[in-house]
């Protein structure tokens, strides 16, 4: 050890300016309260469980975690959500964060996330990346915005980086809870179409940002933050797989 690092007053204070510019790029000097929505059945894997417990939230911030059990998942979520814009003191708070009973993200998955919300604010939604399960899964980016016909055809992922996209999936989800608040958007705001209502047949995050897009809300998935989806019963190939 050399006498610069004997009289050192610590690695972070070595290069204040560096030191300080993370901590206001990350934004935890702000508040980051983040309610969790979990839609599930009765139980789910140990395996998932086991993640979900792993998982860092920002240092010092609150944190309410709701479990949206044995409902529908599009009624789940906004059932969950009217909840929280009903609550005199959760409708105040800063993010939503979408978690589900197959996603595995990694420990520090929700404050990378945060990350890049305060980096991009133009962003209301930043989601991890996973796949869908089986071997030939796509992953859930969906939709280039740079083509002029509104599409959620998946797009390929760019390693590390931040990519937009006309729509997320919900499984590792950060939304800006104040964009629920936009009186435009229509309500329910997730519901899962099954052709009875002439609607055609989609998913209950695609029906959402069918809309939402249409208000100037965008969307982007972070490639840097990998997320597993897990097959506990088998159904895309062997039990308990993660993909």
């Amino acid at each position: 050890m050399n006498a610069k690092e004997l009289l050192t007053s610590g690695y972070h204070n070595d290069d204040l300016s560096k030191s300080t510019l993370r901590v206001i790029e990350g934004g935890s000097w702000k508040k980051q309260r983040v309610i969790v929505i979990l839609p599930a059945a009765d139980t789910i894997p140990t395996k998932v469980a086991l993640s979900h417990w792993s998982l860092a939230f920002p240092p010092n911030q609150a944190v309410h975690r709701m479990l949206a059990l044995g409902h529908e998942v599009g009624e789940a979520y906004s059932n969950a959500i009217s909840d929280i814009l009903a609550h005199p003191d959760l409708s105040q708070w800063e993010y939503v964060l979408t978690i589900e009973s197959d996603n595995m993200p990694p420990p520090d998955g929700l404050v990378r996330l945060i990350k890049r919300m305060e980096q991009h604010p133009e962003f209301a939604v930043i989601g991890g990346l996973y796949w869908c399960k089986g071997p030939d899964g796509c992953p859930h980016i969906w939709g280039d915005p740079k083509d002029p016909v509104l599409n959620f055809r998946p797009q390929p992922p760019r390693q590390g980086e931040l990519v937009e996209c006309c729509g997320t999936s919900m499984g590792f989800n950060l939304w800006r809870l104040s964009m629920f608040k936009d009186e435009r958007l229509r309500r329910p705001w997730f519901k899962t179409l099954d052709g009875s209502e002439g609607q055609g047949i989609g998913t209950q995050d695609l029906y959402f940002w069918g809309d939402a897009r249409k208000y100037g809300y965008r969307c982007a998935v972070d490639c840097s933050v990998l997320v597993g989806h897990h097959d506990h019963e088998g159904k895309f190939g062997t039990r308990g797989f993660t993909w």
